[in-house]
């Protein structure tokens, strides 16, 4: 059987435990993953856990980083254009991107291609794969929204970093709260979970 995984692509935001939980999530589901991270997510996910990411103890660097040992993963240098997913022949099941910074957004809305993240992401996209994308910053420019728009119309489903409390309350731990929006990604890309409570409406008196 061919190996069709899903694309993973952490870009430069803040919300590097979103990827994490993603990722742990997709996982335990059995899902083959290719990993790209971007330059910038590298700094980020050393300012934010303190843990580097290097291509070459990449295995080491990411099972520390999820606290847990991987499953079938395939790490792909953002500088590497040549790499599989850079190409609509190499077969995956579609992408998310999470967390998606402004610049992400920018660049695969308007087919920039500046590095494996987003060329993958513009690929499946022009593939019509399913693509998510995950902004987390806020406020937001009009031309950040214009981007998230055009990214719509081409097929992404926007899903920003917008945890709900109706699965935990307002005593929600801050790990209910990444989970919460993890099981909405896996929740677009049709991967079964059980990230969060699910709202089953309230019982008449």
């Amino acid at each position: 059987m061919t190996r069709a995984p899903w694309i993973v692509g952490v870009s430069g935001a803040s919300g590097t435990p979103y990827a994490a939980a993603v990722l742990r999530a997709l996982l335990d589901a059995a899902q083959p993953v290719d990993l790209v991270v971007s330059r910038a997510a590298r700094l980020t996910l050393l300012d934010e856990t303190g843990r580097p990411f290097r291509d070459a103890h990449w295995k080491d660097d990411l099972s520390a980083w999820l606290g847990s040992d991987l499953g079938d993963v395939t790490y792909w240098p953002a500088g590497d254009l040549a790499a599989g997913p850079s190409s609509g022949s190499y077969p995956c099941r579609g992408m998310v991107v999470v967390p998606a910074s402004t610049a992400a957004c920018a660049g695969i809305a308007i087919g920039l291609s500046k590095d494996l993240l987003q060329r993958a992401a513009e690929v499946n996209l022009k593939e019509r794969r399913p693509v998510v994308v995950v902004p987390r910053e806020t406020p937001v420019t009009r031309s950040h929204l214009e981007h998230l728009i055009a990214l719509y119309d081409a097929g992404a489903t926007v899903l920003p970093a917008s945890p709900g409390f109706y699965a935990a309350g307002a005593t929600a731990t801050a790990q209910q709260l990444v989970d919460f929006v993890a099981g909405k990604v896996l929740d677009a890309i049709a991967v079964p979970h059980t990230l969060f409570t699910r709202w089953a409406g309230l019982p008449r008196q």
